[in-house]
């Protein structure tokens, strides 16, 4: 079973080294407006990371950008807003996502996607804190912390031509990296026990369901671990979840483990070898013509070669 542990809106879960690292220098980057380059896997919480550094001095908004969704012909004026008149349908001015982070946070999730159109326009932004809405000639202004996440390699895109270098200067002032969740499997009981008080009703994990997950490997990361939470309880009543009630992503990892074993025991591993519990050698499946060979050589080998005497059944004392 795992102890209660209640936490705050946005707050990371997690007592490893790797995070209290990031909480670390998260404060100390809250204090000041440098600009942050977050790099990691998708699910490791660089946004969650982003909403610390903003909380560490919540002056301001803090305004989400998915660059994933800058495509198409008005994703400029989703960014910088625009004015009435500017193109059909435009019937009032709007608000872009700069203008709305003046004074806060603006949080550009996966910078990578960022079309090459988009990146040089917010360059500019980033450098003279100034913008133009679509279809005005107005110059506003806007001033922001500017936090960008990615989970490419952003220095391996500049080299591609996919990416501009000088936006690629421009964000990255401080870099942290995000572990994944398989290098700090330390923090899972926290995470397991945040996700069940968050989804659950009184749910807790057997062991022998707990070692599974912590032996799994979490691909998705904390947003895998987090949808495996909320499907278990949401399917069983409880109290106690059980390694059959879990998802059959982590029961084909139950599996390949048990396969595994038995395939090292089959190939004369030590039993127990990386601290996996004793497992049985099997002797290998014969086949009855082989097993009648081997039987008649054994005979004639008793019988020093006598074939009348080999074909004779033995009878002892």
């Amino acid at each position: 079973m795992i102890a209660e542990v209640r936490q705050k809106p946005y707050e990371m879960v997690g007592q490893s080294a790797r995070l209290k690292q990031v909480l670390r220098l998260a404060s100390r980057l809250g204090r000041g407006q440098w600009p942050v380059l977050l790099l990691g896997e998708t699910g490791t919480g660089k946004e969650l990371v982003a909403r610390t550094i903003h909380g560490a001095s919540p002056d301001g908004p803090f305004v989400t950008i998915d660059c994933t969704s800058m495509i198409g012909p008005l994703m400029e004026s989703e960014l910088f807003g625009y004015a009435k008149g500017a193109f059909t349908g435009a019937n009032s001015n709007k608000i872009g996502l700069i203008e709305q982070a003046d004074g806060g946070t603006a949080f550009f999730d996966e910078i990578g996607e960022l079309p090459l159109e988009l990146q040089g326009k917010l360059l500019r932004v980033l450098q003279e804190q100034e913008f133009r809405p679509v279809g005005s000639l107005q110059v506003k202004k806007s001033r922001f912390r500017v936090i960008a996440a990615t989970n490419r390699d952003l220095a391996a895109e500049v080299e591609k031509g996919n990416f501009r270098q000088d936006l690629y200067f421009r964000l990255n002032v401080v870099t942290m990296r995000l572990a994944p969740l398989r290098d700090r499997r330390e923090d899972l009981p926290a995470l397991i026990t945040h996700f069940l008080n968050q989804y659950g009703n009184g749910h807790t994990l057997s062991s022998d369901l707990l070692e599974l997950m912590m032996s799994y490997p979490w691909p998705g990361n904390v947003r895998e671990l987090q949808n495996c939470v909320q499907g278990m309880v949401a399917v069983n009543t409880g109290p106690v979840l059980h390694v059959g009630d879990a998802p059959s992503h982590l029961q084909h990892h139950r599996e390949s483990q048990a396969l595994g074993r038995l395939g090292k025991a089959a190939n004369g591993a030590a039993p127990g070898t990386n601290g996996s519990e004793p497992v049985p050698i099997l002797a290998p499946v014969i086949p009855l013509a082989e097993m009648e060979r081997q039987a008649i050589i054994r005979a004639l080998e008793y019988t020093k070669g006598d074939r009348v005497m080999a074909a004779h059944p033995v009878i002892r004392p």
